[in-house]
């Protein structure tokens, strides 16, 4: 029987490919691989060699190249990636592909990893002296009228700067060359004295450097955790090792990496998904090669190669952002924990409002808490009122007692942040006259109203329409946006307040590159500003002269199905009520509600959210639901409801029925999504382990049912959300 590799390819299949190796050649486990697939060519990863094929020899193909004179993904990130297909259910396959950068898995030789220099032509001088550029390019002229820049510099300095670059390199006026990549700049800005709280924090999480242990740490919102994590990774550089920082959010990149150089004087590796691919290539890269001392990213980040792990960082790691909701469904938190505990190094999980199965893992005695209580110096903490809109005359959805503090805020030169978690002008748009209202013909669901550009979008599918002038159909004119979106607001409070400046922060207006950090820029300096935005500035941003934060629509979490809607409710709220008053000026928090009594919202005033995130533990360990029982959820989806039907009864005869609660067939909570019906089944036990026990030979029957080739499905091991 010949030798044979076997191989993980990026497809869809929970399966592995045997091949025949190359002739002349050696693969390691962790190399790539080029080998013919169906009736083209695929790059997969190499996951064993000298295995007994599966099928006779004479049927087996031969790899046709290799690619790496080296494995790319060492012993540790293999064995991960290993679990994690199982732990998950994930075509392995696709869980090795999440592990490499796209320009990684294709057959192309590997990006140099040197850095990116780049410098004016001549003509680029005389183009910047005759002034013949605007925008960007002029930006970027002048940014090298004195000399040459490196990319990393211009990265900090100039966001969204690479689409100037690249029209004048097209025309001759910049030119780039490359030198060795160097991980050292300059230190500016001196460390601060720590308080006690994160002096202690610093000093045991110090003591635990070179082993696995988690921590918690638990801080209000401008507790200064992340001068905990900047003493944590300087300890782990002075022992010339490496460090892991992840974030949820993109918009949290820049100001971070700015903060990593300018204390530390090392330039940090950014990755997520606003990179270009060989960036992203290059970061990895450099980390693997241990030129690269820091990574800092989002979700993906948690699959960077360190060679010298010294700690890893898992920034707000409550947010929603980590769990992936496509093909391979990780939880990146829960990847990284696996990581520090294979890598042995401690692995720090940083919120105020630390998630419900972290604070169930404290409780048990997996992982220690450390607290930070206090702001540093004389910050004081945010005074909170709620602001009870029943029988009150609303402008636009806000009340007068809102709109006055408002007036009072930049009055006094300072800055307001009107918080509203919906996009767009208004959620519906109604006929006055019949009742008609626009709805997404793919999702049976409002479309809503985008004012400024005139259309009419679906939130769920993307479906883009006209906005129309007459009513489609009685023909009436009397059509009238129903609620409020961040865009509506803007506009309402732009009217109220013609001498400030009224800016927005969501999806639409932050669609370039550079356009969140030069917003943010603008509201760094002292002068008055009202700010309308969406859960992007629900975390991690300062704004020194930020000192109130006014919460609308509270309401819709404290209604909803969801049985998380209350923890998210719960962390959202305290979030955003953090970004007041974070400097010398004291701030003010303002809950608009309907429902001022609510006792999660009296809960979370009176006692904070420790306590009401003890009394959620109860509620879901009295109802056996995460994270005391453990679940997995089946979506189907298809154009007709028949077949998502059949395939769903047939899923469920499939599987064992004791020791498992089975709850479905049944729609999604939104069954019509792009033109699609949906479904789902619900599979639920006590036990982890009796789960998996079950759900890996059900996962391998639900591949060959013939209905499943007539849906669309997934698996989603530990969901966050049941849509």
């Amino acid at each position: 029987m010949p030798s044979v590799l076997r191989v993980a390819l990026p497809v869809p299949l929970p399966t592995l490919f045997d091949y025949l190796p190359v002739e002349g050649g050696t693969a390691e486990v962790g190399s790539r691989v080029l080998v013919p697939f169906g009736r083209g060519k695929a790059v997969g990863v190499v996951i064993a060699t000298h295995v007994e094929p599966g099928v006779s020899g004479h049927r087996l193909k031969r790899v046709l190249r290799i690619l790496d004179d080296t494995p790319l993904l060492d012993h540790e990130l293999m064995a991960t990636l290993a679990w994690s297909a199982d732990y998950w259910l994930g075509a392995p396959g696709e869980a090795y592909a999440n592990a490499l950068p796209l320009a990684l898995r294709e057959d192309k030789p590997l990006p140099a990893t040197g850095e990116e220099i780049w410098r004016l032509t001549t003509s680029g001088l005389s183009a910047r002296d005759a002034g013949s550029r605007r925008g960007g390019s002029r930006r970027l002229l002048d940014a090298l009228a004195h000399g040459q820049r490196s990319s990393s510099d211009l990265d900090l300095e100039h966001p969204g700067w690479r689409t100037a670059a690249r029209r004048l390199e097209a025309a001759g006026l910049v030119e780039r060359t490359e030198r060795a990549y160097d991980h050292i700049a300059q230190a500016s800005v001196p460390a601060p004295q720590l308080t006690d709280e994160q002096a202690l924090a610093v000093t045991t999480i110090g003591e635990n450097l070179g082993r696995f242990q988690p921590f918690v740490l638990d801080g209000v919102t401008g507790s200064g955790k992340t001068e905990v994590y900047l003493a944590l990774i300087e300890q782990v550089l002075a022992r010339g090792q490496q460090a892991l920082l992840l974030i949820p959010e993109i918009g949290l990149a820049p100001q971070t990496v700015r903060r990593l150089r300018d204390r530390l004087g090392i330039v940090a590796q950014v990755m997520h998904s606003n990179l270009a691919e060989g960036e992203r290539a290059r970061a990895w890269l450099r980390m693997r090669s241990g030129e690269a001392k820091i990574m800092l990213g989002t979700r993906s980040a948690v699959f960077t190669p360190l060679p010298r792990p010294g700690i890893i960082i898992v920034d707000e790691e409550h947010d929603g952002a980590y769990k992936q909701q496509e093909g391979f469904r990780y939880h990146a938190r829960d990847l990284a924990l696996l990581r520090a505990k294979a890598l042995q190094v401690p692995i720090v999980l940083g919120s105020a409002t630390p998630s419900l199965e972290t604070l169930a893992n404290v409780q048990a005695g997996r992982y220690r808490t450390l607290r930070l209580r206090a702001r540093p110096g004389t910050i004081r903490p945010p005074q909170v009122q709620i602001v009870d809109m029943r029988a009150q005359r609303l402008e636009h959805g806000l009340s007068p007692t809102l709109l006055n503090a408002v007036a009072e805020t930049v009055t006094r030169g300072e800055q307001a942040l009107v918080f509203r978690n919906r996009r767009g002008y208004a959620p519906v748009l109604l006929c006055h006259h019949c009742g008609w209202y626009a709805q997404c013909p793919r999702c049976e669901h409002p479309l809503t109203v985008h004012f400024a550009r005139q259309q009419l979008i679906c939130h769920h599918c993307d479906y883009h329409t006209r906005q129309p002038e007459t009513c489609p159909a009685c023909g009436a004119s009397e059509l009238k946006p129903q609620g409020q979106g961040t865009e509506r607001l803007e506009e309402a409070l732009a009217a109220q307040f013609s001498n400030v400046p009224v800016m927005r922060i969501d999806r639409e207006t932050t669609r370039r590159r550079d356009a969140f950090e030069q917003i943010l820029d603008g509201l760094r300096e002292d002068g008055p500003a009202i700010l309308v935005g969406t859960q992007m500035l629900a975390k991690g941003h300062d704004l020194p002269n930020l000192t109130l934060v006014a919460i609308v629509g509270v309401d819709e979490g404290l209604h909803s199905i969801d049985f998380r809607a209350s923890e998210r409710l719960a962390q959202l709220v305290v979030q955003v009520a953090g970004r007041a008053g974070r400097a010398s000026k004291p701030g003010r928090v303002l809950l608009q509600t309907h429902h001022p009594d609510h006792p999660l919202l009296r809960g979370l005033l009176a006692q904070g959210y420790a306590v009401a995130a003890q009394e959620l533990l109860t509620e879901r360990k009295l109802s056996m639901l995460p994270p005391y029982g453990h679940q997995v959820l089946l979506r189907a989806e298809a154009h007709q409801r028949a077949h998502v039907d059949a395939f769903l009864h047939e899923a469920r005869s499939a599987l064992p029925q004791e020791s498992l609660q089975i709850a479905g067939p049944m729609p999604a909570p939104m069954p019509l999504r792009a033109g699609k019906h949906r479904g789902q089944l619900l599979i639920e036990a006590d036990s982890r382990a009796v789960l998996h026990q079950a759900l890996r030979p059900w996962h391998r029957a639900l591949t060959a049912m013939p209905s499943g080739r007539r849906v669309r499905w997934s698996l989603d091991v530990d969901p966050v959300d049941l849509y």
